[in-house]
């Protein structure tokens, strides 16, 4: 049985409901994505369920960079600097297409956050934390040299510039490269499946869940004797139903990104520059658009459906516009945007940005064990240390002693590839391939920065559609692949968190919607009325992604 086929889900759901598993694991974003991997490739007997599709909270709401964190030096946050700025080398060495090297700049303004001298050693002891070598090192730049590299960069209050080693992703895919690597390890992954209740003991621990598959509304129980939730904005509700919301809890910082096309925001590096209000954004190109952000900002309402206001767009486009003068970006020019929450673990009398972006750990009475808090880019050694934790108790019930922590050195699904060098010469075998159907340049970049080496299926299935205009056809193939191997159930698992285009193709959506929405209708055998539905769900979700609603409020304030 394939288990990451979507028409084989009802025989996955069956299966759940066989065995206890060591380790269930509830939360389906890249913390619990890296737990089950992590405890799989240990020997554990690992199940996990996400409540909606995998990545779809704050998983794929981030600035999509594997980055070091430079702003956290200025906090004295050294061990955070450290960890995940080594973790940036060992997660581009497990999955180099999906973890790409990107230069960013840091321009030096009057009055800015930054001034030269504390920038130059900033960021030589941001390397030497990171362990960065050869031509990633920084380098400083003149005044003249950092205008020569962004030359649509303001010129009367520049003073100079930083040029440092970054690393670019795809936080979606991320996420589901490492449930396919978990998948191939082992583990059983399924999304759409609701934790409703925690079942007990005699003793009172915590030994399985009640839940729900959110499809059919069918419910089955899971048992297993470790339990870790990982449910990110969702984990003080998972406390709560276990009555061990007590102590810490968590603060809920919205961050937003707006993204325009790149040819109204034609930078030709990723740049992290100064806002008015003391804070500083991201500026990143990417294939054919520019995304901006973020805001960081208390958030305190509905958690399953974070709104962008027209006031946060019009934060980053005052901020573009401010540092890039002769680009004047309207809302008009934007096409999509997104809004994520950060889980952060609440530290009284702090902002939102000042807050920690530490990860943290809660056990309950009841064994009930709870991560919050971290980045993205820390993600493996989240992981790393809450297996730990199982890995003792096992030990202690079992007697038997598991393997130690190796996902190190387990690639992802999409590989390997031993190096970026390899990376390109692959994409740019198919690159000529893709061209000569019609396609354009950066396809081929888009296809292996997605799939890596899975790219070969999608080009080859793209075949049996040759009737059809080739955009087309390469969104069907995509369609095929991602059902049969990535467990997309709903047309937005495919249109955001498996291919991306929400974000950063938006228009294309209108262009394939009705032929990919008939292919649903073939592979989960739909009426013409489920057909319909589906198409308005497509409409709504894209109109809310590229209109804003209006608040009163001031986005610029952090407290």
């Amino acid at each position: 049985m394939n288990t990451l086929s979507s028409i084989q889900r009802p025989q996955i759901i069956y299966s759940l409901q066989d065995v206890t598993y060591d380790l269930l694991v509830i939360g389906g974003g890249i913390t619990g994505a890296g737990i089950a991997l992590d405890a799989a490739s240990r020997g554990l007997k690992v199940a996990l369920i996400e409540k909606d599709d995998f990545a779809s909270g704050t998983s794929s709401k981030s600035t999509k960079l594997i980055h070091g964190g430079l702003r956290y030096l200025k906090q004295f946050e050294i061990q955070l600097v450290r960890e995940v700025g080594q973790e940036r080398a060992i997660v581009h060495k497990l999955a180099p297409h999906l973890v790409v090297a990107e230069k960013m700049l840091l321009p030096l303004v009057k009055g800015g956050t930054y001034g030269s001298f504390a920038t130059s050693i900033g960021l030589w002891v941001y390397d030497i934390l990171a362990g960065v070598k050869g031509e990633d090192r920084r380098r400083m730049l003149s005044m003249k040299a950092t205008a020569k590299k962004e030359p649509l960069i303001r010129k009367d209050i520049l003073q100079g510039g930083g040029f440092y080693a970054e690393y670019r992703t795809d936080d979606a895919r991320l996420t589901i490269e490492n449930i396919k690597t978990a998948v191939q390890q082992g583990a059983i992954c399924l999304n759409y499946i609701k934790a409703e209740e925690f079942l007990y003991d005699k003793k009172g621990k915590v030994n399985g869940a009640i839940c729900k598959d959110q499809l059919s509304e069918e419910q089955f129980e899971i048992k297993a004797n470790y339990i870790i939730s990982a449910a990110g904005p969702w984990v003080d509700k998972l406390r709560k139903k276990d009555d061990s919301l007590k102590g810490k809890h968590l603060f809920l910082s919205k961050g937003v990104h707006i993204v325009v096309p790149h040819e109204r925001f034609p930078i030709q590096h990723s740049v992290y520059f100064d806002v008015p209000d003391g804070r500083m954004i991201f500026a990143i190109p990417r294939n054919r658009v520019t995304y901006i952000g973020t805001t960081d900002t208390p958030y305190d309402g509905d958690i399953n459906n974070i709104p962008v206001y027209q006031e946060d767009a019009d934060y980053l486009l005052k901020a573009v516009n401010q540092m890039f003068p002769d680009i004047n970006l309207m809302k008009e020019d934007v096409e999509s945007s997104w809004a994520g929450l950060r889980p952060l673990i609440h530290e009284e009398g702090k902002s939102a940005s000042e807050m920690s972006r530490k990860d943290e750990i809660f056990e309950s009475s009841t064994g009930l064990l709870s991560i919050a808090g971290g980045k993205l880019t820390g993600y493996r050694k989240m992981a790393e240390r809450i297996v730990d934790m199982v890995a003792k108790k096992y030990q202690v019930a079992s007697g038997q002693n598991l393997k130690r922590n190796q996902t190190h050195n387990i690639p992802l699904i999409g590989g390997p590839f031993a190096n970026a060098k390899e990376v390109a010469q692959y994409t740019e075998s198919i690159h000529q391939e893709l061209i000569a159907k019609g396609l354009e340049d950066y396809h081929a970049s888009y296809l292996v920065a997605n799939y890596g080496k899975q790219s070969d299926a999608i080009i080859e299935k793209m075949n049996e559609y040759s009737s059809d205009p080739i955009h087309l056809a390469l969104a069907k193939a995509e369609l095929w692949f991602t059902v049969e191997n990535e467990l997309v159930i709903k047309p937005m698992d495919y249109f955001n968190r498996r291919t991306g285009r929400l974000y950063f193709d938006l228009p294309s959506i209108e262009k394939v919607l009705l032929p990919i929405l008939k292919e649903f209708q073939n592979y989960f055998l739909w009426d013409d009325a489920k057909v319909l539905e589906e198409k308005e769900k497509v409409k709504q979700e894209c109109n809310r992604h590229a209109r804003f609603e209006y608040e009163y409020q001031n986005v610029l304030e952090n407290d």
